[in-house]
C-alpha cells in the first residue's frame, strides 16, 4: 500500500470514527430519553446486567470512570426509577451490594434488544476472520475509551 493510499484511510478513519462515535452517543441520548433516564444511568444500566450478579458502589464507580459519590448518586437515581435495589452481602453484612430488578432488567433487554435489533444482521455478510477482527477492534477501543477517560478526569488532556 503506497504512503498517500494509507494517509487517505487514515483520514477517512478519522472522519469515519468521529461520526460513529456521534452516532452512538445520540443514540444512547434518545435510547435514556425514552426510558427516562440519564444517558451515565443507562450505561451503567447496561454494564450491571453485564457483571452477573450484584456489585459494590465502588465496583459501579470502576465501571464507570466516575467518582464513589458520583456513582452513589447514579444508584440513588437508578434505585428511585426502580431499576436497581441496594441490599446486604450475605457474607459480610458490612457491604452494600448493588443489584437490578429482575423485572426491570429484562424491560431494559427487551427495549435495547428493540432499538438495537438490527445490529447483528449487519455482521451476517462477514466471514469468520472478519468477525474476529471486529471483536478485536471493539476490545481494544473499549480499552482505548477507558484509558481516556481516566485521563481526561485526571485532567491530564
Amino acid at each position: 500500500m503506497s504512503a498517500s493510499t494509507r494517509e487517505r484511510l487514515m483520514a477517512e478513519l478519522a472522519v469515519v470514527s468521529r461520526r460513529y462515535m456521534a452516532s452512538y452517543a445520540l443514540f444512547n441520548q434518545a435510547l435514556a430519553d425514552h426510558l427516562g433516564l440519564h444517558p451515565t444511568d443507562l450505561q451503567c444500566l447496561n454494564l450491571l446486567t453485564l457483571e452477573g450478579g450484584p456489585v459494590t458502589t465502588g465496583r459501579i464507580a470502576e465501571l464507570t470512570g466516575l467518582t464513589t459519590g458520583s456513582a452513589t448518586r447514579l444508584v440513588d437515581r437508578l434505585e428511585r426509577a426502580g431499576y436497581v435495589v441496594r441490599e446486604q452481602d450475605a457474607d459480610d453484612r458490612r457491604l452494600v451490594l448493588v443489584a437490578t430488578v429482575p423485572e426491570k432488567a429484562a424491560e431494559f433487554g427487551r427495549v435495547w434488544d428493540r432499538a438495537g435489533g438490527g445490529w447483528v444482521a449487519l455482521f451476517d455478510d462477514l466471514d469468520d476472520s472478519q468477525l474476529a477482527l471486529f471483536i478485536d477492534h471493539m476490545r481494544r477501543t473499549t480499552e482505548f475509551g477507558a484509558q481516556q477517560t481516566a485521563r481526561l478526569r485526571a485532567g491530564a488532556v
